[in-house]
């Protein structure tokens, strides 16, 4: 049974997939709940198979057993076209890389996720989020003429434009370096809160997982305490 303020639930997932060897499993039976408003930093080595749960809590993977709920709807009782509109209502990313497409400029990056709902004010609100992470003057500058703490910040815009219920987070400051890296995160913590988003951060530094609520640390595709 999920409480009924759990925003997702994830309950005995395991991930397996075959190689020449046989069967490898990626990840052994995880479940946990995070409440409305949590952050959560999932910590662990390379390998671990942090990326793989985050991966199977946004519906981009499915995994062999168990099950996610977001909002109380079973992400894999949905088939691929369902779980892509789910994520478009209640999910941001945030990825290493950025993602952006390269042939947008920061306004239309940040437009997009709006436009594929059919939201009518989606320049508008674009434009407010640009501004609020500094990049009111950066509207019409296409990816590859901005810095990586710049396309990041976009990103960011482009996550917390729909409101999100859920923000999930993979190393979103590994590419920057440590400044950059510490401005970027602060600003996520700070819309993280206004929002009211719960925030799922991967990430192998812990001075970042330490500002989260709490840990879930992985080893060898297994929930520790």
């Amino acid at each position: 049974m999920v409480e009924q303020s759990a925003i997702i639930d994830v309950q005995g997932v395991t991930k397996q997939v075959r190689d020449a060897n046989g069967t490898l499993t990626i990840l052994h039976d995880i479940r946990f709940q995070l409440a409305p408003r949590e952050s959560v930093a999932i910590v662990g080595a390379s390998g671990s198979g942090k990326s793989t749960l985050l991966s199977i809590m946004a519906g981009l993977d499915v995994p062999s057993a168990g099950t996610v709920q977001l909002g109380g709807v079973d992400l894999f009782s949905l088939d691929e076209d369902g779980r892509a509109a789910l994520r478009g209502e209640r999910l941001g990313f945030v990825f290493q890389s950025f993602q952006l497409m390269a042939h947008l400029t920061a306004l239309e990056n940040v437009m997009l996720p709006l436009e594929l709902r059919g939201d009518r004010e989606a320049r508008q609100r674009a434009t407010d989020m640009l501004g609020r992470v500094g990049l009111g003057s950066r509207l019409g500058h296409y990816p590859r003429l901005l810095s990586g703490g710049e396309q990041q910040r976009v990103a960011l815009a482009r996550a917390f434009v729909i409101e999100p219920a859920l923000l999930l987070a993979d190393e979103p400051t590994g590419s920057l370096d440590h400044a950059t890296g510490e401005s970027v995160m602060q600003l996520m913590l700070e819309l993280n809160r206004a929002a009211g988003t719960t925030l799922v951060l991967v990430t192998h530094d812990p001075a970042l997982a330490a500002r989260c609520d709490r840990q879930l640390r992985i080893e060898a595709g297994r929930l520790v305490d």
